[in-house]
Order: structure tokens, then sequence, then C-alpha cells
């Protein structure tokens, strides 16, 4: 796995090994994240990149929200409580070098709780696929304070998924068995 654009372009991350099979750990294909970077530069959503405050769910390797800090995110939260994720996601930290833009958040994504730092303005939303964990993440989000108005959602999932209540879909689009679901807080 590696970073696609930006900064750090081509930079090597941690290899995932085995992986988590309790967790269900299954990084984003580079050629899905890729699609998903372009869709977000030239797809109409503006400069949601630059200065973006990026929460990065069922975080797994992290690699979604290294990309964005990459590409020029101001920070990067990762939300992941699994063993295995909080190692990797750490490793990935340290070899992009940026401990002081990225921090990992060990909580459960469907209830993290309150808030714990400035609202997000661009989420990464990549839960174990159909286990309808992604809808009690977003509400969970939205009930803690965790979104800023406006907020830009990137659902990713084995099946094109519907809008939560307080969100308006945006675009949706299928990368082989993964589909992309955009989202948009109210």
């Amino acid at each position: 796995m590696r970073i696609i654009g930006g900064d750090w372009r081509g930079r090597r991350l941690a290899e995932i090994g085995r992986g988590d099979e309790a967790a269900r750990l299954r990084p984003t294909p580079d050629r899905v994240r890729e699609a998903i970077f372009n869709l977000l530069q030239n797809g109409g959503f503006g400069a949601v990149l630059k200065g973006a405050r990026v929460l990065d769910l069922f975080a797994g390797s992290g690699a979604l929200g290294l990309e964005a800090l990459s590409r020029g995110a101001a920070e990067a939260r990762f939300i992941d409580n699994g063993r295995v994720a909080a190692r990797l996601i750490g490793e990935n930290i340290r070899l992009c070098g940026c401990s002081d833009r990225a921090s990992l958040l060990r909580l459960d994504a469907t209830a993290p709780g309150p808030a714990q730092g400035a609202p997000a303005t661009l989420v990464f939303l990549d839960p174990p696929y159909g286990q309808g964990l992604g809808a009690p993440a977003l509400t969970a989000l939205r009930d803690g304070g965790w979104l800023a108005p406006g907020a830009l959602v990137v659902w990713e999932e084995s099946a094109r998924q519907t809008a939560p209540a307080a969100f308006r879909p945006l675009d949706a689009r299928r990368y082989g068995g993964t589909w992309v679901t955009v989202l948009e807080s109210a």
C-alpha cells in the first residue's frame, strides 16, 4: 500500500500482513482510493481537501486520512478501536512524519461520545461491509458534535447506501465490489 498523490506521493505504508480477521480489516485498494480522491478533487466538490479537518472512521490502516493529509488537509483524526488497526495507524503516522497533524482515537465509531477537537469538514467512513454500522456511526457523530455544518462524508460499502436523517445524498458510484456514496451533513 502507498500514498497515491500529493506531498507524499509514492510513500509506502506499513504492511497489513494477515490483517485482523476478527475486526475484518480490509484496506481500500489503491485504485479505489485514487478514484475517491479524483472524485473529491474533480467532481464539483470545490477545494474540499485544502485545510480540511478529517475524520477517518473504521480507519484500519489510516490510508484514507493520510492520503487527505498528503493532498492538503490540515489535520486528521483516526477512529478505530482494533488492536491491529491501532498498530498500523501509529506506524503509518510515523512513516509519514505527521504526528503534529494526525491522531489516533481508540473509540467505537458507532458510539464515540462527545466530539474531541474541532468539528470535521471531511469524513471517510469505511465500516466492515454488510454489518449496518455506517448509519449508526454517522448519527453518533452528528449527535456528538463531531461534524461541521456542510461536512462532506465519503462512505464506502459493498452496496449503495441510503442517507440517514440530517444527511443529503450528493453522489454514488460503483468501483468493482465497492460503492462510494458521498453525503453532506445538514
